[in-house]
C-alpha cells in the first residue's frame, strides 16, 4: 500500500513538474548586452561567425539551411519605427532590400504583416514566402523594432517542406525577440 502512496505521488510530482515547463521549451536564451537584444533559438543551434552582414547568426546543426540571424542598421535622427512605415510598408522594403533585392534571383512575398507591443516597445512581425533563383521555396519570419536610432531585425528561415514542422517553435523565437 505505501509503494502504491509513493508511486502515486511521484507521479503526480512529475506531472506538475512536467506542466511547469515554460512554452520556451527547447529554447536557448542569447543576450548581447553590448547591442541591446536578446531572443531565445532552438536547442542545438550553433552560431556562425559572420565577418561582414549580420551582427549574429544561428543554424541548425542538421538542417544546416535553417537559420535565424540579427542585423543592426541606422536609421536617420530620432526616427521611429511608426515613422519608417506601417508594417507591410516596412515589410515590402525589407523583402526588397534584405530578402530578395534586385538581380540576387530570389522572389519573396509578404504572406502577413502585424504590430505588437512587447516589453513597451512596438515590434513589426513579418511572414514570407520566399523563392530562391533555383526554384526551392523556403519560409521566413521576421520581427523588426527601432531602438537607440538603431534598426533590429530578427530573421529565421526554413525550407517550405518543413515549415509546418517547425512554425510554432519559430513563432516563439520571433516573439522572444526584445530590443532595449
Amino acid at each position: 500500500m505505501l509503494k502504491k502512496i509513493v508511486a502515486l505521488f511521484l507521479v503526480a510530482i512529475a506531472l506538475v513538474v512536467t506542466g511547469c515547463v515554460s512554452i520556451g521549451g527547447g529554447l536557448q536564451s542569447f543576450v548581447d548586452t553590448t547591442d541591446g537584444y536578446e531572443f531565445l533559438y532552438p536547442n542545438g543551434w550553433l552560431e556562425v561567425k559572420v565577418s561582414d552582414g549580420p551582427d549574429v547568426v544561428f543554424h541548425d546543426l542538421v538542417e544546416a539551411t535553417e537559420n535565424v540571424s540579427v542585423v543592426i542598421s541606422p536609421v536617420v535622427g530620432d526616427q521611429t519605427l511608426a515613422d519608417l512605415g506601417t508594417p507591410t510598408e516596412v515589410g515590402y522594403k525589407l523583402s526588397k532590400n534584405a530578402i530578395a533585392p534586385a538581380d540576387s534571383g530570389r522572389e519573396a512575398e509578404l504572406v502577413s504583416a502585424e504590430a505588437r507591443e512587447y516589453k513597451a516597445k512596438t515590434y513589426y512581425q513579418l511572414e514570407y514566402a520566399v523563392k530562391l533563383a533555383d526554384g526551392r521555396k523556403r519560409h521566413n519570419l521576421a520581427s523588426v523594432g527601432v531602438s537607440r536610432g538603431k534598426l533590429f531585425t530578427i530573421n529565421i528561415s526554413t525550407t517550405e517542406a518543413r515549415w509546418q514542422k517547425v512554425h510554432d517553435k519559430f513563432e516563439q523565437v520571433i516573439n522572444s525577440f526584445s530590443i532595449y
